[in-house]
C-alpha cells in the first residue's frame, strides 16, 4: 500500500548548504524505494530596499542567479551520487523567487513529501532546526522529513522505524506513514506511547499497572487495521510514563527514521505533538518525518 503522491514527487528545498545535501542524500534513497521523482526546489528571495541602490541591487541579483545555478547543478550531482548504484531517480529541478516557506509550502500542495536540512547546532551539541525548517513542519501541506548532515542513515534491515503515537487524529496519519516506510525498508516497527507529559514517577496515588494496560489497549486499538494491512510488517511495542519527545530522542539513536505526527492529544497519552515533534526534529539522531493530520 502506497500514500498519496504528487505530481513533483519527493520535493527537496535546497540551498547548497551541508544540510541542504543531507535532505537530497536522504531523498534520493526514499526515491528509490518509492520509484518516485526527485524535485529540487531553490527560491531566490526578494529583497526589499528604502534607498536608491541600483547598481548594488543588480549585482546581488546577478550573483543570486548565479547561485542558484550552481546550487541546482551541486544538488543534482549529489542526488545521482547518492542513488547507491541503483538507477538514479528522476529530477525535477524549479527554480522560484519568492518568499522561502511560501514557495515551499504551496509546492508542497503537489508532493508526496518534502525534505528539508536542519541548520547550525546549539549548546551541548545540540541540534537547532533553522527557522525554514521550523516553520514547514506547521505550514507544509504534505509531511515533512528534516535530515540533518552526518546522520542520513542508509537502509539498514537492523535499524528499525520509530513511531511516536498517542491516538490522536495525527498520530493516525503518522501511524500510515510509518507503517508504509517499514513495509518497503523490509524493518521492524517500533511503536511507542507516552502518557504522560511530566517526568514525574511515581505520582501520588496513580496505578502504573493500570496505565500501562490500558497504553496496551490503545497500542492494540490503534494499529490492529494497519497491521492487517501490512502483514510483512514485525511491531514491537514501548510504553513509556514519562515526556514522549525524551523518549523518542533516545530512542532515535537506534533507528533509521523517527516518525511522529503534529499538533495531536490523545486520551491516556496527553502528548501534544506540536511541541514533541518540533523538539524531536531538532535534537533526534536520525531523520524525522512529522506527518500532519
Amino acid at each position: 500500500m502506497s500514500g498519496p503522491t504528487g505530481e513533483l514527487g519527493i520535493l527537496v528545498g535546497v540551498d547548497g548548504s551541508p544540510e541542504s545535501l543531507a535532505a537530497v542524500r536522504w531523498a534520493a534513497q526514499e526515491a528509490v524505494l518509492r520509484r518516485r521523482p526527485v524535485t529540487l526546489m531553490h527560491v531566490v528571495s526578494p529583497i526589499v530596499v528604502t534607498w536608491p541602490i541600483e547598481p548594488v541591487i543588480t549585482d546581488f541579483y546577478e550573483w543570486q542567479e548565479d547561485n542558484a545555478t550552481e546550487v541546482l547543478k551541486q544538488s543534482q550531482e549529489t542526488l545521482h551520487s547518492a542513488a547507491e548504484g541503483s538507477s538514479p531517480p528522476d529530477v525535477l529541478v524549479e527554480l522560484r523567487h519568492d518568499g522561502i516557506i511560501a514557495e515551499l509550502s504551496k509546492a508542497s500542495e503537489n508532493a508526496d513529501m518534502l525534505v528539508v536540512g536542519s541548520r547550525g547546532l546549539g549548546p551541548v551539541g545540540g541540534a537547532v532546526l533553522g527557522s525554514v525548517s521550523r516553520a514547514l513542519l506547521h505550514h507544509a501541506q504534505c509531511p515533512v522529513v528534516v535530515a540533518k548532515e552526518g546522520v542520513v542513515r542508509r537502509t539498514d534491515r537492523n535499524l528499525p522505524v520509530l513511531l511516536g503515537i498517542d491516538g490522536s487524529p495525527a498520530s493516525e496519519a503518522a501511524t500510515a506513514f510509518a507503517f508504509d516506510e517499514a513495509s518497503r525498508r523490509g524493518v521492524e516497527l517500533v511503536a511507542l506511547h507516552a502518557w504522560s507529559d511530566v517526568a514525574v514517577f511515581p505520582i501520588l496515588g496513580m496505578d502504573w499497572h493500570t496505565y500501562e494496560q490500558q497504553g496496551h489497549e490503545l497500542l492494540s486499538e490503534r494499529l490492529a487495521g494497519w497491521q492487517e494491512t501490512y502483514p510483512d510488517v514485525r511491531i514491537s511495542r514501548r510504553i513509556v510514563c514519562d515526556k514522549a519527545a525524551r523518549w523518542l530522542i533516545d530512542e532515535s539513536k537506534q533507528a533509521q527514521l523517527v516518525v511522529v505526527g503534529s499538533r495531536g492529544r490523545g486520551g491516556i497519552a496527553s502528548m501534544l505533538l506540536g511541541s514533541v515533534s518540533t523538539a524531536v526534529a531538532e535534537a533526534a539522531t536520525a531523520p524525522v518525518a512529522v506527518v500532519r493530520s
